[in-house]
């Protein structure tokens, strides 16, 4: 994102959001909480080798959510957000990207709820990754609810091979990858679930919690708009 947009796009976002939706976002260059000043932040790029996607992977707007699989609020915003795809993943124009940020002095299950989800994808890719978490949300009561037991038989419904599954949980395969997207929410003034950062390149606005659809949809069409006509 070219610098001379990022004012109008933090600005105009903050408008469509006002009336009802809660919207703070980041300090321009620290990655630091901001007290609601409403600057951009810098925001880690997509990287294939570690993220997981829905849409296009080269699409102009990315919709990074930085998620607990077991807050409440979560498991209701990821309903929204597959609405949201449903609307754009045709254009090509945004894409969703999901990072673990387990809370785990509240959630002392989510690390491995997170990891589990990351061992279905190394095994399906995208496609499975997504379905894993969808499943997660779709048993789970939510606030450290969940029986653990369940994650081998989500992933036996899925047509994984367990065996492989459980290794790849029980040796901790991706502990350091979820701790580092976990920090990476925190550098970028996450402080809560779930956390969304609408990108453009390497900078975003964020927005705090569970954000209506109709919210999302407003501050999406505001930062593609300011695109420039190349990039749309």
């Amino acid at each position: 994102m070219k610098s001379n947009l990022v004012l109008p796009i933090t600005i105009v976002v903050a408008g469509a959001l006002i009336a009802g939706a809660v919207f703070w976002a980041g300090k321009s260059g620290t990655g630091t909480p901001n007290g609601g000043n409403g600057g951009p932040i810098a925001a880690k790029p997509y990287d294939p080798a570690t993220d997981h996607i829905i849409g296009n992977p080269d699409a102009p707007v990315k919709v990074i959510e930085y998620m607990d699989l077991e807050c409440p609020h979560c498991k209701l915003f990821n309903t929204t957000l597959h609405q949201v795809m449903d609307y754009y993943g045709s254009t090509g124009k945004v894409a969703w990207i999901t990072r673990s940020f387990p809370l785990a002095q509240i959630h002392s299950k989510a690390p491995e709820e997170h990891q589990a989800a990351l061992c279905a994808g190394d095994q399906g890719g995208d496609t499975e990754y997504y379905k894993f978490i969808d499943d997660v949300f779709a048993i789970t009561p939510g606030d450290n609810g969940l029986d653990l037991a369940e994650l081998p038989k989500i992933a036996e419904r899925h047509g994984l091979d367990v065996a492989k599954f459980n290794q790849c949980v029980s040796s901790g395969q991706f502990a350091k990858l979820v701790n580092d997207q976990y920090n990476e929410a925190i550098k970028a003034g996450g402080q809560g679930t779930p956390y969304i950062l609408i990108t453009v390149g390497t900078e975003a606005v964020a927005l705090s919690g569970a954000q209506p659809y109709d919210s999302m949809r407003a501050a999406i069409d505001a930062v593609l708009a300011q695109l420039p006509a190349s990039a749309q």
